[in-house]
């Protein structure tokens, strides 16, 4: 289910008596809706979250029990083209997390850029448990946001820890009471959504692929998006607002 609230987008998984367990059609849905996203240059925030109890349970065990290398395969391809996408986005992406996230709908809220979840939700990576490795982008995700060590213990192990273990691990950003979660939410979301969204871009995928990269290759990088922002309206309402000594308005272009 996709809802707009101005300039922010909330994609919302929407399989409340599976607990939002990823199965084919939502995964296909969430791949349409994110294309819808990339197509709409008025869109400078996204939210990513569970209706229901819980943010995801994982995949649809069900999806894989009768094949299960073609049900992997099916569910996996619009889910990797989705998170694709989401990365290349100029809009950053915040996962709005409650009640659970396991497997895959801990895999996903991973690949955020900020994480909110509510006090008491119960996390666990969960592959090693049905007995194979993870996806989603978990693997990418986990060493650079906690460390080789930490990561495979998460992965290899299989517990669960809650919200307030993860915020120390660095895998949230925040923790608040569940009566105050989708405020918090929208309140940061629309706090990015006023940003230099071109620049705001520009960054999440600078700091996304500096891991990946030596320093002169960073430098280069940088050059390159610094020049892309000073080509955009945004950049010269930013340094007017700084000498006329008022607040800059940015409109995200």
């Amino acid at each position: 289910q996709v809802i707009r609230e101005g300039a922010v987008v909330h994609l919302c998984f929407n399989r409340p008596a599976a607990l939002n367990a990823v199965d084919l059609p939502m995964a296909q849905a969430f791949l349409s809706a994110v294309r819808g996203v990339a197509a709409d240059a008025s869109v400078r925030a996204v939210v990513l979250r569970g209706l229901g109890k819980g943010f995801m349970a994982g995949g649809d065990l069900a999806t894989l029990r009768a094949d299960p290398v073609q049900g992997a395969s099916d569910l996996l391809t619009p889910l990797n083209a989705a998170l694709a996408l989401l990365a290349r986005l100029d809009a950053p992406v915040i996962a709005q997390v409650h009640g659970v996230a396991a497997g895959a709908g801990l895999s996903l809220m991973l690949q955020a850029d900020f994480v909110i979840a509510a006090e008491g939700t119960r996390l666990n990576l969960a592959y090693i448990n049905i007995g194979t490795s993870c996806d989603v982008g978990a693997s990418w995700a986990l060493p650079r946001l906690v460390g080789l060590r930490r990561a495979l213990e998460i992965a290899m192990l299989g517990d669960t820890f809650t919200a307030t273990q993860a915020l120390d691990m660095g895998l949230i950003n925040r923790v608040v009471p569940a009566e105050q979660l989708h405020a918090e939410v929208q309140a940061f979301a629309q706090r990015l959504a006023s940003g230099p969204t071109r620049a705001l871009g520009q960054t999440r995928r600078l700091m996304r692929g500096a891991l990946d990269r030596d320093l002169p290759a960073q430098l280069e990088a940088e050059k390159e998006a610094f020049l892309a922002c000073a080509r955009t309206a945004d950049m010269r309402v930013g340094i007017e607002a700084f000498f006329s000594k008022q607040p800059p308005h940015f409109k995200g272009h």
